[in-house]
This record gives C-alpha cells, structure tokens and sequence, in this order.
C-alpha cells in the first residue's frame, strides 16, 4: 500500500491525489495537521530523503523563522522545526514498502510512476 504524506490543502498534494486515484492507484493519505507528525515518523523520511531535502527553505514558514534558527538547523533541530511547523516539510513525501520518494514534479513523473507502479 502506498502512503502519501502532506497537508490537504496544498495544491500539489491535490494534484497528487487526484492523480493517483486517476491512475487507479490503492493509497492512503497522512496529512501532517489533521493525522499529526512526531519523530517517530519523521525519522524513516531523513534517514531516507535526508532532513535537506525534505525540509522546505522556500515557504512563508521558513522566511518568518528568526535567522538564528535558520543558522543553526541540523538533523536534531530540523526535526523539532518540523514537528512544530508541519509547513517546513517539502510535500507530498511517497512512501511505499518503507521506501520514501519526495515530490511531484513534472520532470520526475517517469520515475515515481515507475517506483509506484514497480
């Protein structure tokens, strides 16, 4: 079963879900505000994606941050911002088979299609 993970609101994850129920795709969704976030399942997407990738730099979130906490983030500390700011995590992540894909691109489509559907 795939898992998307991200926030309903966000207009890629939309797009997203729509795509994969278009695709006939068996899935379930984790948005982050309603279904909640600890570290628990944050840990899985770093070890996998790395805490850089996955956390978002270029939302309103990360701007209204304070440039010490933007200064100092590293694996420990990204989680917490993460966990307190669901908003600073890039979206939708992917997860199937306790493998994470992170994204929706139109230049990566090839290859997500084919880890979905693989």
């Amino acid at each position: 079963m795939i898992t998307i993970f991200g926030i309903k609101n966000c207009d890629t994850v939309k797009k997203a879900r729509k795509w994969l129920e278009g695709e006939g795709i068996e899935h379930k969704f984790h948005d982050f505000r309603a279904d909640g976030i600890d570290s628990g399942l944050l840990a899985p997407m770093m070890d996998v994606l790395g805490y850089e990738a996955l956390l978002n730099t270029r939302g309103t979130t990360w701007r209204k941050l304070d440039d010490a906490e933007k200064a100092s983030v590293d694996a420990a500390n990204a989680t917490d911002l993460m966990i307190n700011y669901e908003a600073l995590i890039k979206r939708p992540v992917w997860e199937k088979d306790g493998d994470y894909r992170l994204g929706f691109a139109a230049k990566d489509m090839d290859a997500l299609e084919s880890w979905l559907k693989g």
